[in-house]
């Protein structure tokens, strides 16, 4: 597949009954929560869980997302997802990227990216990310 980026991490996705909307396509909020489970199965595959993040009362917080919708996808379509940690400052900052490609033509059907920012879970303030977080975040972005 033609990844913006190397290295991708990925996931098969099929569009079910229920992400289909009113025009017979998937619908647009099923991309977002796509996205968003796959941010989590990466964070995982790196080493942090959710459990990790009330641990520590860290949590890297979405403060800005975009999406481009491309083309159109359909129920029963195999796609492939990728996201990639494409920069980030090393103190509270971070980015994620997302590619959702269709698999039986290649094309790119959604673009996302989310500005991500690192905050204390019991205030909601901006803090510093822990190590935990620059270990497995960092060396990859």
């Amino acid at each position: 597949m033609d990844w913006d980026h190397v290295n991708p991490f990925v996931q098969t996705i099929t569009p079910q009954p229920e992400d289909i909307d009113g025009l017979k396509h998937t619908n647009n909020a099923v991309y977002v929560r796509w996205c968003e489970q796959i941010g989590w199965a990466h964070s995982h595959r790196l080493g942090l869980t959710l459990d990790d993040y009330h641990r520590l009362d860290r949590a890297m917080a979405i403060r800005r997302s975009e999406y481009d919708y491309l083309l159109a996808t359909n129920l029963g379509e195999p796609l492939t997802l990728a996201t990639w940690l494409t920069g980030g400052d090393g103190k509270i900052a971070m980015e994620r990227r997302f590619q959702l490609i269709r698999d039986r033509d290649g094309m790119t059907v959604l673009r996302g990216r989310w500005d991500l920012v690192c905050i204390e879970i019991s205030s909601g303030r901006v803090r510093r990310m822990p190590a935990e977080f620059l270990d497995a975040y960092v060396p990859i972005a």
